[in-house]
């Protein structure tokens, strides 16, 4: 037998060794990746200890790998489900947000309106007991009207107002002529002369304003949190198209079936399948900021002229000056009355109500001590609540458009920053070459990685991108101090979608406009007013001698 020469031999061993280190180093890489697919809870029987063919594989490459079919298979699912795993777990942390202050909002509106109502009700029984019983019911309906316009908003302010004045009128017209008989027919036509003779003075028209701006911007801007809220719910649970499902594997877990499962995507990589998959997502971004912006305007009017809680603490007061208008001026208000509505008829000798005395009121409603007064509701303050909600919006802007971004910072995704030249490029360990697409539908006609049809767009992210638009016009009116009612027409209840729901006062979508201005004038609608006032005018006797001995005894309380 020839002896091979020394050097020969030499090299001969060494390729042997070689070989045999490249066959450790595989056949231990895939080890690796046997170890990291069971600790996903996979069954260790579908992974090679050695690597294989891979002619079986229909996404990742195919050649030697560490991969089995039935491996490439379920890591197809997994990378489906850490992809709606992360975008659920992002766009959950905002929707939080926008439900737990939806909430603290709501509940601190809901308060106030119950602390006003309280703070004078509880007054007038503690000072005046059975007497303000018997006449309470015409403050306890404004209060009602007041909160059944901030829950479902069918209330035209306007007309609730001018009811209330027209009530209060009925009874103090009585009060101020208690020798005269008044049908129904003759208060009717004291109401038509309300606007004419101010009988209140200016109160009930500034009232009326601080109070349609007020309850407007507040209900809106309760509402914007609550649209927000459930349009993040619909377009979070997103359902990856076969493109996105098979790039989201080639980026995810292909490399695993290389062996390299410590090697993550390449950034540039990453943002081409994260736009392609998050493309409908991404048009959310123009309105959302709209959106956005529009509710940081309602909230700077919140924090000024606005401001519910300025107009409810003092509303007692307001509407004792109303009333002290009224008596002060009873006289002239009475001869101008008279003289357009004729001399009513004189009650009998002895069954004329007894009369407020010349001397008039000189109490008015005595406001709580501001240690009495409650200052705050839900244990908050609406300065506190507004400061922080504009953080929070501010925060939230451009969320869509960064969507992507943030997805490939994502440890599921992408944790580390690294080197351009030691990232998965879906196919090796090497530098990612392609261009990255923009965000949004149209930008991923030519996304290199999923592949989208850009004529075909999310249905029901349009329906929540017309939502947000609706909702921005309603803010923009809101700002301007003008009402905008709608109602819900939308399919919210047909189950499209996904995600748990909400309430029907919480998910207005789209809405048919009724726009008031700003001191509540109705322009597409309204019932007549002298209507309004003639169906106001029904009045009892007995409530009436009960209010007057209510202001008899004010006037000794503060005498």
């Amino acid at each position: 037998m020839a002896r091979l020469p020394l050097p020969s031999l030499l090299c001969t061993l060494a390729a042997l060794s070689l070989s045999l280190l490249a066959a450790e180093l595989k056949s231990k890489s895939c080890l690796e990746v046997l170890q990291v697919y069971v600790s996903k809870g996979f069954n260790k029987n579908d992974a090679p200890s050695n690597e294989i063919n891979g002619d079986h594989l229909k996404i990742c490459a195919q050649g030697y790998t560490c991969c089995s079919q039935e491996m490439e298979e379920k890591y197809r699912q997994q990378s489906k489900e850490d992809f709606r795993s992360a975008v659920g777990e992002h766009c959950n942390a905002l929707q939080n947000m926008f439900a737990s202050r939806y909430k603290k909002f709501d509940e601190f509106f809901k308060e106030l309106l119950e602390n006003a109502e309280k703070s004078l009700n509880d007054m007038f029984v503690r000072t005046y007991g059975r007497l303000y019983m018997q006449n309470s019911e015409l403050f306890k309906d404004l209060f009602v009207e007041l909160k059944r316009y901030y829950v479902v908003g069918n209330v035209n302010l306007e007309e609730m107002l001018n009811d209330f004045w027209a009530r209060l009128l009925e009874r103090m017209f009585r009060l101020v002529n208690p020798q005269h008989h008044f049908t129904d027919e003759y208060l009717e036509c004291v109401s038509k002369y309300t606007e004419q003779l101010k009988p209140f003075g200016d109160v009930p028209r500034k009232l009326k304003l601080q109070v349609t701006r007020a309850f407007v911007a507040a209900r809106t801007f309760a509402q914007g949190l609550a649209v927000a809220r459930d349009v993040i719910n619909k377009v979070s649970v997103v359902n990856p198209t076969p493109s996105c499902s098979h790039a989201l594997l080639k980026m995810t877990y292909c490399s695993h079936c290389r062996g390299l499962v410590t090697v993550k995507p390449c950034s540039n990589y990453c943002s081409n399948v994260m736009r392609g998959c998050l493309a409908n997502q991404g048009d959310l971004d123009s309105e959302w900021n709209n959106f956005i912006d529009a509710m940081l305007m309602v909230a700077e009017r919140l924090e000024g002229p606005f401001n519910i809680e300025s107009v409810m603490d003092p509303i007692d007061v307001k509407i004792s000056d109303a009333i002290m208008n009224m008596q002060e001026n009873s006289v002239q208000v009475s001869q101008k009355v008279f003289q357009g509505c004729g001399l009513p008829k004189a009650l009998p000798a002895g069954r004329a109500s007894r009369s407020v005395p010349e001397s008039g009121f000189s109490a008015r409603f005595r406001p709580y001590n501001p240690e009495e007064r409650p200052t705050t509701a839900a244990g908050t303050s609406l300065d506190r609540l507004v400061t922080d909600v504009k953080e929070k919006l501010k925060q939230a802007k451009k969320f869509w458009s960064s969507l992507p971004s943030t997805m490939c910072n994502d440890e599921k995704m992408a944790p580390e920053h690294i080197s351009e030249d030691e990232c998965w490029n879906g196919s090796a360990k090497s530098r990612y070459l392609l261009a990255v697409t923009g965000n949004g539908l149209a930008n991923q006609g030519n996304n290199p990685e999923v592949e989208v049809d850009i004529t075909k767009p999310d249905m029901v992210i349009r329906r929540q991108i017309m939502s947000l638009q609706i909702m921005t016009s309603k803010m923009k009116n809101a700002y301007n101090g003008n009402d905008v009612d709608f109602i819900d027409i939308s399919d919210e209840s047909s189950g499209e979608g996904s995600g748990s729901g909400c309430e029907y006062q919480h998910c207005p979508s789209e809405f048919e406009f009724n726009v008031t201005d700003s001191v509540g004038k109705t322009v597409v609608h309204g019932k007549n007013a002298a209507e309004n006032s003639a169906a106001s005018t029904i009045c009892w006797s007995y409530a009436a001698q009960g209010l007057c001995l209510l202001f008899l005894a004010m006037q000794r309380q503060w005498r």
